[in-house]
């Protein structure tokens, strides 16, 4: 199992002057509660712990990842399907990549019929499977995480939470739970400030069967599908690219540029637990 480098459930934040002592489980029940009555300001506190929640496996796939997208160009993309691309050959590229480096990617295509209200769809990503400590966990890749979130008329606040969104999410299955839970609450929140409905295309179990819902793993692009691709839905791809690295470029040095201040909060986190563990001694 992938533990988590943050392991305590009691966090400190601080947002502006003012200091949260939060104290939460994993679980949606709080979270409702409390995106509820302090609304997107929370939701956007919990967003940075859930997305620096991230164990060691997971931040050094997720370094490789970056780097990967990073160095391809636009030759190294092929035609993979005919009709709308939608970056398929973006993660045929970085399957492939990620193969050469001794990873067991591969890009997922799964499919779902609709239920109720949710509507069916398919959706495609990338999964690596990590065999550490004898077991076998699924790591998620999705090149264009912000999409599924993105609302008509979003409050600031809500723009801001999703920004502060990971560009490309590389994580467990349960994390990712957690972030469409989190972005839910924050959805609901801000169109319920618009007086706007809440559409079913963003509800929890439609995001969820994206990802959870049966799937089939590709390693390469199949045969029939190469043929009878238009160039037209290829330079789709290539505008997605030039569009997905510098995003990528803009948070990787966003984060270079706060990693002081974490460390920071870091060392204020430990001196606090270090007073109050004295102050029960006396």
């Amino acid at each position: 199992m992938c533990k988590s480098v943050f392991s305590s459930h009691y966090i400190t934040f601080d947002v502006g002057v003012c200091p949260f002592n939060i104290f939460f489980y994993y679980g949606k029940h709080l979270l409702e509660s409390y995106c509820s009555s302090n609304s997107l300001l929370f939701c956007s506190v919990v967003l940075q712990y859930y997305k620096h929640s991230v164990c060691h496996y997971d931040m050094d796939l997720l370094s490789v990842v970056h780097s990967l997208i990073l160095s391809m160009g636009e030759t190294d993309l092929h035609s993979v399907k005919s009709g709308p691309c939608n970056a398929s050959c973006i993660r045929y590229s970085l399957v492939k990549l990620l193969r050469l480096s001794g990873y067991d990617a591969a890009v997922c295509v799964s499919r779902w019929q609709r239920s109720g209200k949710v509507p069916g769809g398919d959706h495609e990503y990338i999964d690596v499977v990590n065999y550490s400590n004898g077991n076998s966990e699924r790591v998620i890749i999705d090149i264009d995480f912000r999409s599924h979130f993105e609302i008509a008329r979003a409050v600031d606040s809500y723009d801001r939470i999703l920004n502060s969104l990971p560009v490309v999410y590389v994580g467990s299955l349960t994390r990712l739970k957690q972030l469409l839970q989190l972005m839910v609450e924050a959805a609901r929140s801000s169109l319920k400030q618009n007086s706007m409905p809440f559409p079913p295309w963003r509800s929890l179990a439609y995001l969820q069967a994206k990802w959870y819902s049966p799937y089939q793993r590709q390693f390469a692009p199949l045969e029939h599908d190469i043929s009878g691709n238009s160039s037209s839905c290829h330079k789709q791809c290539k505008g997605h690219l030039r569009r997905l690295q510098p995003s990528l470029q803009s948070e990787l040095e966003a984060e270079r540029l706060l990693k002081p201040i974490n460390i920071d909060n870091s060392r204020r986190l430990k001196h606090d637990r270090a007073r109050r563990s004295s102050f029960r001694a006396l």
